[in-house]
């Protein structure tokens, strides 16, 4: 699933996917269920919505996969400076 970060929120929080359908102006809660799988992408307005209604921070819903500095810069063929965190 695209957005299992989101999906875990929203199930803690008592948030159903209706709650969320209804929030974007969606007609059905399958459409909601095409955005937080991926199939639909979330629009940055959206996002904030989504962030605002779960009280959670936008980074935290939405770019919960984080990767490590050391991870970064082999991907880039650079070495890392020693002041990653």
């Amino acid at each position: 699933m695209a957005y299992e970060k989101l999906r875990e929120i929203r199930n803690k929080k008592g948030v159903t996917a209706r709650d969320m359908a209804d929030l974007l102006g969606l007609m059905t809660e399958a459409a909601y269920y095409k955005k937080e799988t991926g199939i639909i992408k979330f629009s940055i307005e959206e996002a904030k919505l989504v962030s605002n209604r779960l009280e959670t921070p936008i980074d935290e819903v939405f770019f919960a996969d984080e990767v490590s500095a050391k991870e970064t810069h082999e991907d880039n063929n650079q070495a890392p400076t020693g002041t990653e965190g």
